[in-house]
């Protein structure tokens, strides 16, 4: 079997991506979890750049790695200068790592009016810093920057690079596409015909500038590459980097490369979760593979369809990935819908049961005014419970009031009164909060805490509001979605109305409500 090596950048290039600041604590915890997971090679950033990542290297070397290697990176050596003298090679031999990947000029265009040095002088930059670093022990990894631009406009002087390296002891060469606007074809043919000339590892660093970066690093490795360089989600500067995700699926799954053990496949999912977590970005429902929706049926036929046979319209098995098939509830559903979700949550109904035709109906009903059940699946589960009668309210409200008031140079303050009936007696609290929702949260759970004490163990963790109609102003009816979670359970509920605080309230009572009917589920 063809073997392929994984080199991970999301620690270096990734953290160039726009809206991603990575403590050095972020970028351990990272590191530790690609290890974990089995990359190859973790390139941990520039140490000669910012203090940051120098802390960075010091932390890691007291860290045993179990699969990967740590790489350092840098580039060339300055024109008209020596390797030895050098400040940023110098950070490189005290980062303490013994992996280095060098980046180097590779299109004339670059040399002349980016460095404005002579051709000549760059190849002499290559020789010297990579043979300097070899001479220090270090195994070094050439990244041959713009290298399909500049083999398009200069071939023989690209080649010329890539043998510098070559010829000084580099143990890879990695063929970057920076501008990430090659196309696949291009990358194909120039692979192939660049592969006989390198006799050390040759690798691929493509970006995603043409939306075409992991089809270029597969198109690559069938050409002959046997290193492929990514981040995690495709973390990187403009449109991305190469997504280790779908990149390694495809690369084990599709096409049997071995890159990484098959069982390790099967966390991609959780790696994919865990980076963007870190990184504070939002995990993309629609990413390939690892998202939550990569797996997500929504229309009655597809769901049909799958229940028979998952081939049907499913590429693979989701759980080689570590993802799970969702069937979405929705007026596109129809009844093979509600009763896959029926059957999950233990409800018996069948498809000429009237009571699946009343739940679809009222499902249409409430879509049609702007609910989004596909979202809140929790608000779902209670909408169905209730409509078979399989739901008994935990308490009632009464009435509710919310105060917003604002002193001159004081900030704005919200209080929330409200009256419920829970278990037979009657409660009458208030709490103020950050804002209306917020106070009539806290005072809610504050009326509720003595019968449900569960309650303290949960809390809001998301708040979205969309206007469904823009041309009715503030007039228009807004939908609310409120994500909850608790120590074992993230869950998402629903309001809809042309009033915020009652859109708001809506949702807040089914995720408390969903919240007390799980536990009572588990006793």
């Amino acid at each position: 079997m063809f073997k392929v090596k994984l080199f991970d950048t999301t620690l270096r290039d990734g953290a160039q991506g726009e809206g991603i600041s990575y403590s050095v604590m972020d970028k351990v915890r990272i590191a530790q979890e690609l290890d974990k997971f089995g990359m190859h090679y973790i390139e941990g950033g520039w140490p000669g750049s910012n203090p940051k990542d120098m802390e960075f290297f010091v932390k890691m070397a007291k860290i045993k790695l179990k699969n990967a290697q740590l790489a350092a990176f840098s580039m060339t050596r300055r024109p008209g200068s020596q390797a030895k003298e050098d400040a940023n090679l110098g950070a490189l031999i005290r980062s303490q790592v013994k992996i280095i990947t060098i980046v180097g000029k590779t299109w004339d265009l670059h040399v002349t009016e980016v460095l404005k040095t002579t051709l000549d002088e760059n190849i002499a930059m290559i020789k010297d810093t990579v043979s300097f670093l070899v001479s220090r022990g270090l195994t070094v990894f050439y990244d041959a920057e713009h290298f399909f631009d500049a083999y398009k406009a200069n071939k023989e002087y690209s080649l010329k690079t890539i043998a510098a390296a070559q010829e000084a002891g580099a143990a890879a060469v990695c063929l970057c596409d920076t501008n990430g606007g090659s196309l696949t074809s291009e990358v194909s043919r120039i692979c192939k015909e660049v592969r006989p000339l390198v006799k050390c590892c040759l690798g691929i660093h493509c970006h995603n500038d043409a939306s075409l970066a992991v089809a270029n690093s597969l198109a690559a490795v069938e050409a002959g590459a046997d290193m492929v360089q990514g981040t995690v989600n495709g973390y990187g500067e403009r449109c991305g980097n190469a997504d280790m995700i779908p990149l390694i699926a495809n690369l084990k799954l599709k096409m049997g490369v071995d890159c990484i053990a098959k069982e390790a496949a099967g966390n991609l999912t959780k790696l994919s979760h865990f980076v963007s977590e870190i990184s504070n970005m939002r995990q993309r429902n629609d990413q390939p593979y690892a998202g939550t929706s990569a797996f997500a049926h929504k229309g009655g036929m597809h769901i049909n369809a799958v229940i028979k046979n998952p081939l049907a319209y499913e590429h693979m098995d989701p759980s080689l990935v570590g993802n799970h098939r969702r069937f979405l509830m929705s007026e596109l559903g129809g009844k093979t819908g509600i009763l896959v979700r029926a059957k999950g949550l233990d409800l018996d109904l069948s498809k000429d049961d009237p009571q699946t035709k009343k739940i679809l109906r009222l499902i249409q009903d409430l879509e049609h005014k702007g609910y989004h059940f596909e979202a809140a699946e929790a608000s779902l589960e209670i909408l169905m419970k209730r409509a078979l009668k399989k739901y008994n309210k935990f308490f009632e409200l009464e009435g509710f009031r919310v105060v917003i008031e604002k002193q001159s140079n004081k900030k704005i303050t919200s209080e929330a009164i409200i009256k419920i009936k829970v278990k037979g007696t009657r409660e009458h609290t208030a709490a103020e909060g950050d804002g209306p929702v917020n106070a009539l949260d806290n005072a809610l759970r504050k009326a509720l805490k003595e019968f449900y004490p569960a309650l303290s163990k949960m809390r809001l963790s998301d708040f979205k509001v969309r206007v469904l109609d823009e041309n009715a102003g503030t007039a228009a009816k807004v939908r609310v979605l409120i994500q909850s979670q608790d120590e074992a359970d993230t869950w998402s509920t629903i309001g809809v109305s042309e009033n915020i605080i009652e859109a708001s309230w809506q949702a807040l009572v089914d995720s408390v409500e969903y919240k007390l009917l799980k536990d009572k589920a588990r006793v």
